[in-house]
């Protein structure tokens, strides 16, 4: 595979480029990826596949992380360039790391059958793509990010990188410099990001701000039944969906939880909320067959930042249909 060879001109860039950033700069940590992609080709391109399969395998498993580079993209950088009114990274570009995703895919598959012929080819188409995203990345796309892009915006990026993680065998530096031990998730960070809506009607939440009707929305929505139970077992909360598995009314709001089931399942229940308040468990699930559907009963531990105990979450949801998926469905299918 010495075809494809990547010359060290093309992958010297410590000197040359990453100088030009701080450490830790969000910009000069893609490029530290791309050195790293460049390094794991190239030696690639150097194994000879035919006698040594486990070691391309390995540096494979390697290269299959550039899916993290992928993710920060699409989550953390294009967002902020569509701020800016550059859109077209998010579609093109995006639709170019699904195409990266496949060709991953069949070459893992090629390396798992041993299909030698099936995988040199594989690897050439793969290796031509990323190539070529990482010189458009190093071309167009980073530098007028830079252009676009406040120094603010690249400190609230760098921490919601963390979020997603790395491609790199290490955690880069913090951007701007801190105290690792001061760390701060960026739902809780105390500077206010720029948003595209108003913030006067709405709550912060961890990921976000909603207002108490699309609260309402999102409970009401979602294909689960869900009871909260709070810390002293006391019911202070349900959803209330178009079609719950087990029905609910308001009266059970402020109910000890263990009058709200029935007396065969009541021991059953003190159980688990003896556990979860020891620490000893943090999920329980059950499955069982309910008026002809298939139902699938989850509780799940609230604890705290502290690891104090909160309460429970308890999760019905009737996965009838879903038992019968098989294979994949990835287009839409209205008809």
């Amino acid at each position: 595979m010495s075809e494809f060879f990547i010359t060290e001109d093309e992958n010297n860039m410590e000197s040359d480029v990453l100088g030009r950033y701080p450490a830790g700069h969000p910009v000069r940590v893609y490029l530290e990826e791309n050195i790293l992609t460049r390094r794991l080709i190239n030696e690639m391109c150097g194994v000879d596949i035919d006698n040594e399969l486990e070691r391309f395998s390995g540096l494979f498993a390697r290269l299959e992380r550039i899916e993290k580079k992928y993710a920060r993209k699409e989550n953390q950088l294009f967002p902020y360039l569509e701020k800016y009114g550059w859109t077209s990274p998010s579609q093109n570009m995006w639709a170019f790391h699904d195409q990266i995703r496949g060709e991953i895919k069949a070459l893992k598959t090629s390396i798992s059958n041993k299909d030698i012929t099936e995988l040199r080819r594989n690897a050439f188409t793969l290796f031509t793509s990323i190539d070529h995203i990482m010189q458009v990345e190093e071309g167009r796309l980073l530098p007028r990010a830079m252009e676009l892009l406040s120094d603010e915006d690249w400190r609230e990026m760098r921490d919601g990188d963390r979020e997603i993680g790395w491609m790199l065998d290490f955690e880069p530096p913090a951007y701007p410099p801190y105290d690792e031990s001061g760390y701060e998730h960026p739902s809780l960070a105390k500077a206010k990001k720029t948003l595209p809506f108003g913030l006067d009607d709405k709550t912060h939440y961890d990921e976000g701000y909603l207002t108490s009707e699309q609260v309402n929305f999102i409970f009401k929505f979602l294909p689960v039944d869900l009871t909260y139970v709070d810390e002293n077992d006391r019911v202070v909360f349900y959803n209330r969906g178009e079609e719950r598995v087990f029905p609910r009314s308001a009266g059970i709001i402020g109910r000890e939880v263990k009058f709200c089931h029935p007396p065969k399942s009541v021991d059953t229940v003190l159980r688990i909320l003896e556990e979860f308040k020891k620490g000893t468990r943090d999920v329980a699930e059950f499955w069982i067959t309910f008026k002809g559907k298939f139902v699938h009963i989850r509780y799940f531990a609230v604890r705290d930042s502290e690891r104090k105990y909160r309460g429970v979450i308890e999760m019905s949801q009737d996965v009838t249909d879903i038992r019968k998926l098989e294979g994949q469905q990835r287009l839409l299918d209205w008809e």
